[in-house]
């Protein structure tokens, strides 16, 4: 038997019969949302198409996986967990936020290698205060739609939380705080005598890096991979959803859309805790 999730409360007559046509099977309510039970596996030019023109999140869920047994949700955070990415906040304090975001763009595509991509920013940053990043945080860090409200679901059903991200600790270690979530892993950025050197310290936190932190938590937390989820939405987080039971991606860019297993376009990040429902 196979499983796709609709993520709406409500589910009209017409979008339902569209859904059957294409999916046969057995449509359940969930509450805030709908489980779909199917003999046969859902293609996936088929689902493309209903999320197109029905404008709703319908995602099959891959064989084995089963969300009530998730215990680890580790979640990027610039254009995730958070509406904006903060190096190009920060290359706006430096007078280069076009060519910072430029490069952001490309690297999130996966057209630029990450860890270049990173360097080649952060070298832009060279000369910048510290104390913007305070002021940047302060004024232009929002979480996403539905954040808490997922961040709420995972406490409920016991599931631990990370933040990990290609982008900085200051800011992390913030969020982190400030939701009460389990562990973060950012980038550090170097300074000396109050001002951003234009470097890294230490190794870089890239996608490999996104992936190894998944699997330590799991093996910290005696859980099999198969029982946790990456959420992400650039190239850089490709290797986190691979690694990770589900893999979800939010307003994803082509390249992770391309290969994540599911897809939140439509709905808000509360959309994400539909998957730790129990669907056997």
């Amino acid at each position: 038997m196979y499983r796709t999730l609709i993520h709406t409360a409500r589910l009209a007559d017409a979008d339902a019969a569209s859904i059957l046509a294409a999916i046969p099977g057995r449509l359940e309510a969930r509450g805030r949302h709908w489980l779909l039970r199917h003999e046969r596996p859902a293609e996936r030019e088929a689902v493309e198409t209903l999320r197109t023109s029905l404008r709703l999140d319908i995602n099959p869920l891959p064989r084995g996986f089963e969300g009530a047994a998730t215990g680890l949700l580790v979640t990027d955070m610039d254009s995730t967990l958070i509406a904006i990415e903060c190096i190009d906040e920060l290359a706006d304090r430096a007078g280069q936020r076009q060519a910072v975001a430029a490069i952001t763009e490309a690297a999130m595509n996966g057209e630029l290698d990450f860890a270049q991509a990173l360097q080649r920013r952060v070298a832009l940053l060279e000369g910048l205060p510290v104390s913007v990043l305070e002021a940047v945080y302060a004024e232009k860090v929002v979480l996403n739609p539905g954040a808490e409200s997922l961040v709420a679901a995972c406490r409920r059903h016991g599931v631990r939380i990370a933040l990990v991200s290609g982008g900085f600790d200051f800011f992390v270690d913030r969020l982190k705080d400030r939701l009460g979530l389990d562990f973060a892993l950012a980038n550090r950025l170097e300074s000396r005598g109050g001002f951003l050197t234009g470097r890294i310290e230490g190794p870089v936190c890239g996608g490999a890096e996104k992936a190894g932190f998944l699997l330590s938590l799991c093996r910290r937390l005696g859980l099999t991979p198969a029982a946790s989820i990456g959420l992400g939405d650039g190239a850089n987080d490709a290797r986190l959803l691979g690694v990770a039971g589900l893999g979800v991606g939010y307003r994803p860019k082509p390249a992770l859309r391309a290969v994540a297993d599911a897809v939140i376009e439509h709905a808000d990040l509360a959309a994400v805790s539909d998957f730790l429902e129990n669907t056997r």
